[in-house]
C-alpha cells in the first residue's frame, strides 16, 4: 500500500446504534488525509445491518465530492449478499459471485 493510501478499519457491529460514530471517523480520514484512495476495511465486521451500507454510501459519496475513491477492502460475505439484495454492489466495487460459487454441487 502505498503512503498516499489512508485505511481506515469498520468495527465488528456496524448497526444503527454505531451507525453515526462510524460515519464521523470515516469523516474524519476523509478530512485529514487528502490521499486518494480511502480503504475501507471491512474484514472486521461480523454484526451489521443495512444502516453498514448507508454509511458505506454516505462515505463514498463524501469520497466522491472530494475528487477520491473508496475501496472496500475485506467485506464478508454477508456485507456482500446485502449489497447485492439492495442493489447497491456496484457503487460499492463489490464483484457479482463467480457462476462457480453460485452453481449447486
Amino acid at each position: 500500500m502505498s503512503a498516499a493510501t489512508t485505511m481506515l478499519a469498520l468495527p465488528s457491529t456496524v448497526g444503527l446504534e454505531e451507525a453515526k460514530d462510524v460515519l464521523g471517523r470515516l469523516k474524519l480520514a476523509l478530512a485529514a488525509d487528502p490521499a486518494d484512495p480511502l480503504v475501507v476495511d471491512a474484514a472486521a465486521l461480523q454484526n451489521f445491518d443495512s444502516s453498514a451500507l448507508a454509511v458505506l454510501l454516505e462515505c463514498r459519496r463524501l469520497a466522491q465530492a472530494s475528487n477520491r475513491s473508496l475501496v472496500l477492502r475485506d467485506p464478508p460475505p454477508r456485507l456482500n449478499q446485502l449489497a447485492r439484495l439492495y442493489g447497491v454492489a456496484d457503487l460499492l466495487g463489490i464483484a457479482a459471485p463467480s457462476a462457480a460459487a453460485v452453481q449447486p454441487a
